[in-house]
């Protein structure tokens, strides 16, 4: 594919105006409409507060730490000041997908000599389901791994290695501090590749000289070796907790799989994946397409982690459904024309790849300005809620997990965001945040997930039915009571509160004080 005049998808032109329609769904929003986002979006708002809020400090205890989940954290550190906390996290948010088409075309060129038609089909997984769970962190570092992975590639085929370990060597550092799972990523990925570089280099054949590659691959790999000291010194702390569990649950996994386009309507999304499954057939059934050796153990590699990783590592949920639709982004990759294919049959590939991109982010673009007209019905709270007030927040939820996210489950971090009021949806998990909850004498509704709240006792799950919530939360602990969109409840259960504000099926309450 080298010696040949690069076609319309093949030219830098091309990969940048795929990079600007990747942007185009998150345009529209004011807040990214990510799942878990708005929570880390309130942790952001303690840490550049500074002590200007001595509230902030009685409800929340925030420390730096030296810990692999630093990425946008760091980044709004100067970027806030210049265009706002939520213009910053907006800003990062859409570089996101923009870095993971980037990287995804560039990988692609960089194995092929020229960008295969078929690569196109793997740029919706830019949107993959770990981003819209709102892991930006995790998606931020598989993002830079990818472009990271791709500059790995084009020095060693220019035999930069020198230059490659130099740079290496803090780049790995740099991506282990924004995500572990970026580092982790990179490093399968560079050492899959690394491993058919050496084995091709030799002379012979058999098991003896894939031993010795395996070997050479390893030490090629050094320069992205020094984060697991930083790994050790993050892990080893005595302030550090969260379980590592759940191995080996196939229905789990065989779900993720189905959900690696998942965002609002799942007809759409599973039939999306279904054309990502015939394009991988494609590549075994059709013999006008192959797969590179070098992307296919990548793909092998990536396979073999999924199976292994359980569903929690240190504390953190999902581990194994984030890796999943890369597994899908690399195989994609890997494909490419054999010898001989007309460049009809591989225009006509790339417009269809170029189509479905296009569909996929229409339909995104919809499905984001619908969530944000959603936001921003939730948000008009904000203009009678008071600087500092103490809100008790219960967003409702069915026990099933509904395709369609509400991506409000963590909106009560945006009134602590926007108003500096209390939230009660942030994560107290020492050593996987820097900020945990204090406010003791709201108990066991401090943190995440007391926000949570639904029609009755979901099985497996500490969230708590409406009207247990209502009945013992604790009122001295709180000034004000947001319901949104809740489940049906009992109205004697709020007869000690003042309604304040409704807007459809969202309600304000006032805590009424008792006389001492």
């Amino acid at each position: 594919m080298t010696g040949e005049r690069p076609h319309w998808w093949q030219t830098r032109w091309f990969v940048a105006a795929m990079a600007v329609l990747a942007a185009i769904p998150l345009l529209w929003p004011d807040i990214p409409p990510l799942v878990d986002l708005p929570g880390h979006m309130g942790r952001y708002r303690v840490q550049l507060d500074g002590g200007a809020h001595p509230w902030l400090a009685e409800w929340f205890d925030f420390r730096w730490s030296l810990i692999g989940n630093l990425g946008i954290d760091l980044l709004v550190i100067p970027l806030a000041p210049l265009l706002g906390l939520e213009g910053a996290v907006k800003l990062l948010v859409i570089l996101i997908p923009v870095l993971t088409v980037t990287g995804l075309l560039w990988i692609a060129r960089e194995v092929h000599g020229r960008i295969p038609a078929t690569a196109l089909f793997a740029l919706p997984l830019a949107y993959s389901y770990p981003f819209q769970f709102g892991f930006v962190n995790f998606a931020l570092s598989i993002a830079l791994a990818l472009n990271l992975f791709a500059l790995w590639l084009r020095l060693a085929r220019l035999d930069r290695l020198g230059l490659r370990a130099a740079i290496f060597v803090p780049a790995s550092c740099l991506l282990w501090l924004c995500h572990t799972f970026g580092w982790g990523v990179l490093g399968v990925l560079a050492f899959s590749a690394e491993m058919i570089r050496r084995h091709d280099r030799m002379t012979g054949r058999g098991p003896r000289h894939w031993l010795t590659a395996w070997i050479r691959a390893g030490l090629g790999c050094l320069p992205l070796a020094l984060p697991f000291l930083l790994m050790l010194a993050w892990r080893s702390g005595a302030h550090v907790t969260g379980q590592t569990a759940d191995y080996f649950n196939w229905q789990a996994k065989s779900t993720y799989i189905l959900m690696v386009l998942r965002d609002r309507w799942m007809a759409f999304d599973i039939a999306s994946v279904t054309v990502l499954f015939l394009i991988l057939l494609k590549g075994l059934r059709d013999d006008r397409i192959e797969y590179s050796r070098h992307l296919s153990l990548s793909v092998g590699f990536l396979i073999l982690v999924f199976v292994l990783l359980p569903r929690i590592v240190f504390g953190s949920a999902y581990a194994d459904m984030r890796l999943a639709p890369f597994v899908f982004a690399i195989a994609l990759v890997a494909l490419r024309p054999r010898p001989g294919l007309s460049i009809r049959g591989a225009a006509l590939f790339a417009a269809a790849g170029l189509a479905f991109f296009g569909i996929r982010m229409g339909a995104q673009t919809v499905s984001y300005w619908l969530y944000d007209r959603d936001y921003d019905r939730t948000l008009a709270v904000t203009e009678v809620l008071p600087e500092g007030a103490r809100v008790v927040t219960f967003v409702g939820r069915r026990c099933v997990d509904d395709w369609t996210y509400s991506r409000l489950e963590h909106v009560p971090a945006l009134l602590l965001e926007r108003k500096l009021a209390y939230a009660n949806d942030q994560w107290s998990m020492p050593g996987a945040q820097l900020l945990t909850a204090r406010y003791r004498i709201a108990g066991r509704f401090a943190h995440d997930p007391s926000q949570i709240v639904t029609d009755r006792k979901c099985r497996g799950e500490w969230w708590r039915p409406i009207d247990v919530a209502l009945a013992r939360f604790p009122r001295a602990a709180f000034d004000y009571v947001y319901l949104v969109r809740p489940p049906a409840f009992d109205p004697a259960l709020t007869r000690d509160l003042t309604p304040v504000w409704r807007n459809g099926t969202n309600y304000l309450y006032r805590v009424n004080r008792t006389p001492s």
